[in-house]
């Protein structure tokens, strides 16, 4: 299963030791690493990357999911949905596309106050117990949830209510007079209008999302090539997951562009 994992510890050095064990519990099969940084939380609240591997998938944290969590992790707790200005050159992230939902966002914001450390990471993993008991030796409190595409699915409701108000206009056109047929038709264009360009960003995400499960499907099936024995079950196990997850997603919230 896919998560997003945060794991906050007091200092810089347990921060990057919880880093290289998370390395050496992806090289063991225990989980597979798409993505990683370690960051920092400023005096002044805001969140600093100090770390972010180029051995992964996701080589550019700008735009990931954990991406979009760090800099939900340096804005304001408790605003709900909606987009946050990160520390990453005026990048705007949020919610939805980081995956989480404000609960999770304001427990790990409660932990990490200014002056702590944490790892941040997109991970597979099928149980929790060999993370955790590696973090908790090191003195790390673990948040994980399982990633979700709100993003995706948000997309999808809001072309559904925006065909849902013209076929409405359109029945209402049906029985008026010839005046009262121009002005809903002014309304009808100006929805089309309005579903077209969300239909087109849609798109564009849609786009995005398909790339980076490409990437992760690719690394994966490189580790698997070079693994063994129950390491090797375990990424081949994922990898089919990651497929069939994807094929699930479009079938459920693919837009019809």
């Amino acid at each position: 299963m896919e998560r997003i994992i945060c794991v906050v510890f007091d200092n810089e050095t347990k921060a990057y030791d919880g880093s290289k064990a998370l390395n050496e519990l992806d090289m063991e099969g225990s989980i597979s690493i798409h993505a990683k940084a370690v960051i920092v939380k400023k005096a002044d609240g805001k969140t600093e990357i100090k770390d972010e591997g180029d051995e992964f998938p996701i080589r550019t944290i700008g735009g990931t999911a954990i991406g979009a969590l760090i800099g939900l992790l340096g804005g304001p707790v408790g605003m709900g949905i909606g987009a946050v200005t990160g520390t990453f050159a005026g990048s705007v992230f949020d919610m939805g596309w980081a995956g989480v939902n404000t609960e999770y966002l304001e427990d790990v914001s409660e932990k990490l106050s200014p002056g702590k450390w944490a790892v941040v990471a997109d991970v597979s993993e099928e149980w929790e117990t060999p993370l955790d008991t590696r973090m908790t030796a090191l003195q790390g409190t673990v948040f994980r949830t399982s990633r979700r595409d709100y993003v995706r699915e948000q997309d999808a409701k809001d072309v559904a209510s925006i065909k849902a108000d013209i076929a409405l206009l359109k029945e209402e056109q049906a029985k008026s007079s010839a005046e009262h047929k121009a002005k809903i038709q002014k309304k009808i264009d100006s929805l089309n209008k309005k579903l077209n360009v969300k239909k087109e960003k849609a798109k564009q995400r849609s786009e995005r999302r398909k790339e980076e499960a490409k990437a992760k499907i690719e690394a994966l099936e490189k580790k698997a090539s070079k693994a063994k024995g129950e390491a090797k079950r375990k990424i081949e196990a994922r990898i089919a997951e990651m497929k069939e997850n994807e094929k699930k997603d479009l079938d459920n919230f693919g837009l019809p562009y």
